[in-house]
């Protein structure tokens, strides 16, 4: 099974991160419907070119948070996901984005009316490539 997951290795996120904030992603977006069977850890991480340990702590750490489950012999499989679940989600992988984002506007001392134009300008800009498609 393929995954659409991309691995920045300029990144200065860890490895595990990554794919984490993906992986949990297309669960919550629902690209993915409950009761997918995923590649066992060892399929993934040669697919991602990484360790066995890393994908195991990626799949320990979804299914910690309840949307994963494993099934001893039988594999990984995508958990049921509410919608209070999956808004949840959605919502706080906005929120650390955006929290990223205004970090480094500060950084670079932007006022806070630059960035709201900032963030404005790229959702009109999103909206009217999605529209183009």
């Amino acid at each position: 099974m393929w995954l659409p997951i991309q691995i920045n290795e300029q990144s200065a996120e860890p490895l595990y991160h990554q794919i984490e904030v993906q992986l949990r992603a297309i669960i919550v977006s629902g690209q993915m419907e409950e009761g997918t069977l995923l590649p066992s850890i060892r399929e993934l991480a040669q697919l991602l070119k990484c360790s066995v340990i890393t994908i195991r702590r990626v799949y320990q750490d979804l299914e910690n948070e309840g949307l994963l489950r494993t099934k001893q012999g039988t594999g990984t499989f995508i958990a049921m996901v509410g919608n209070d679940m999956r808004d949840k989600h959605r919502r706080s992988a906005v929120i650390e984005a955006l929290e990223h984002a205004v970090e480094a506007g500060l950084r670079v001392q932007c006022s806070d009316d630059e960035m709201v134009e900032m963030l404005q300008e790229i959702l009109q800009r999103k909206r009217e490539m999605g529209s183009n498609n």
